[in-house]
């Protein structure tokens, strides 16, 4: 394996200042100083927190503990195994912290954000620093390279400085975090355990609430009329349609639940040995089986409300609720017409002494925790290759990250809004499968062949650092 030496711009040391300690931040952190790059990582929690953060421990996971499918030919897939071939810390840290969660990578999250704490903190060459950054260009001086990876719910004083740069308008949009229920307060004489599509009950990973068309019809009654919060001013754009609340789905059409967060298929109620009128799951939130996600039910239902309409679902009657859900801010930039393809603001934002801007994560336009997990390491590759003197090689759009990259600066989008990785955005095979199975299996070979590719390139001008996994795994 090569080694490139990362060498200062300004200075006698490479010096680099992260804002945000999520999860883009304390992957960019953990990669750069694993690559000899001094690391002053602000964060601004506990001292000031934020609607949705139960603490000020770093890569907090908030809406959901779920880091999405583990099969390799799906699109979440294929970026775990672009995480596993690049060496992130994170994900290797994700798969520390695993709880039973069927074929999806589920995590347990206060062991997750222990261990990746733990991490920055004993790393020699990062100093964590908890304080609020207001000012972009006051946080550039002094370092060789800044990157803003504050999150969807940056500060409102960091946001508004953010936007005078950019010219434009911070954008917002709804997002939500699911209720957490108590395990013990379930009824499981009601609940099943059983993932979609396996017959053998007991080694299912989700808790299944089963409807009777009766207690759903009953149940999106009270749904679409509850109370729900009043929405701030910034909570007055468009839903964001990845993190709807429950309650919305239901207004779009009685029974698009139905066909959503509560689909039945693939399961039986063992009770019936029939498919349910609709279900709910409940994953599990920690590896004691303590408590429970509800799936798909972000909401911004109140406080109350929530109480009495979810305890209509069967087998929540009594439920106790560990954590209500909540609505939030979310911030992102106009990423196409913003960024390169280093996730850099173009240098024309910046003034002429300014060091290069690096915006990583959800801010940045991109959605998911492995998006943003997977963000942060490319721009630490990028901020390394600079600092080193050498050209990173370009990410091929045939990865699933790439192709994420490829939309979320293409001057040519209008109307951007954040995305997950998906087929959807990826480039067209050579030549068409029509076999749905057998055209992801083809984009995933294709990626991991780019993916083995873009490794190497990496490895001859010295940008890996040993433990990267390879693509063969």
């Amino acid at each position: 394996m090569n080694t490139t030496t990362c060498r200062p711009l300004s200075g006698e040391t490479p010096h680099v200042k992260i804002i945000g300690a999520g999860l883009a931040g304390s992957e960019a952190a953990l990669q750069l100083a694993m690559r000899g790059v001094r690391v002053t990582l602000k964060e601004m929690r506990p001292g000031k927190g934020t609607p949705v953060h139960a603490s000020g421990r770093c890569a907090e996971l908030v809406c959901s503990n779920s880091l999405k499918s583990k099969k390799p030919e799906s699109a979440a897939g294929m970026l775990k195994e672009e995480l596993h071939v690049l060496g992130s810390r994170l994900y290797e840290a994700a798969l520390a912290c695993e709880v039973p969660a069927g074929g999806a990578l589920a995590v347990d999250r206060d062991a997750f954000s222990h261990a990746v704490t733990a991490s920055l903190e004993a790393h020699p060459l990062i100093e964590l620093v908890r304080d609020e950054a207001l000012d972009v260009m006051a946080e550039t001086r002094g370092f060789d390279a800044l990157v803003v990876a504050a999150g969807p719910l940056a500060s409102d004083a960091l946001a508004a400085s953010l936007a005078k740069i950019t010219g434009e308008d911070a954008l917002a949009f709804y997002d939500a975090a699911a209720p957490i229920v108590l395990a013990d307060s379930l009824d499981d004489s009601v609940l099943f355990t059983q993932s979609r599509y396996e017959e053998d009950a007991e080694q299912g990973d989700y808790l299944n609430a089963p409807f009777t068309k009766d207690e759903y019809e009953a149940f999106i009654r009270e749904l679409v009329e509850a109370e729900r919060v009043i929405p701030r001013d910034f909570e007055t754009r468009e839903l964001f349609s990845a993190c709807q609340p429950i309650e919305e789905i239901a207004r779009k059409g009685f029974d698009a639940p139905r066909f959503g967060p509560l689909k039945p298929v693939g399961l039986i109620d063992p009770r019936t040995g029939r498919r349910p009128w609709a279900v709910l799951q409940l994953r599990a939130e920690d590896r004691a089986w303590q408590s429970y996600n509800l799936v798909g039910f972000q909401t911004n239902l109140t406080f109350p409300e929530q109480k009495r309409v979810f305890s209509l679902i069967p087998g929540l009657g009594n439920a106790e609720f560990a954590r209500f859900g909540v609505m939030h801010r979310n911030t992102f930039i106009d990423a196409p017409r913003l960024l390169d393809d280093r996730l850099r603001l173009h240098a024309a934002l910046l003034p002429d002494e300014a060091p290069p801007v690096y915006v990583a994560g959800q801010l940045g336009g991109t959605e998911g925790y492995c998006e943003a997990i997977r963000s942060g390491l490319h721009v630490a590759l990028c901020v390394a290759a600079r600092l080193a003197g050498v050209d990173a090689p370009p990410l091929p759009r045939q990865t699933a990250f790439g192709a994420l990259l490829a939309y979320a600066t293409d001057p040519d989008t209008r109307d951007y809004q954040p995305m997950h990785v998906n087929f959807g955005i990826m480039a067209p095979l050579d030549a068409p499968v029509r076999n749905k199975r057998q055209r992801y299996a083809a984009y995933a070979q294709r990626g991991r062949d780019a993916l083995a590719a873009y490794r190497d390139a990496l490895d001859a001008c010295g940008l890996l650092v040993e433990g990267a996994g390879r693509a063969d795994g």
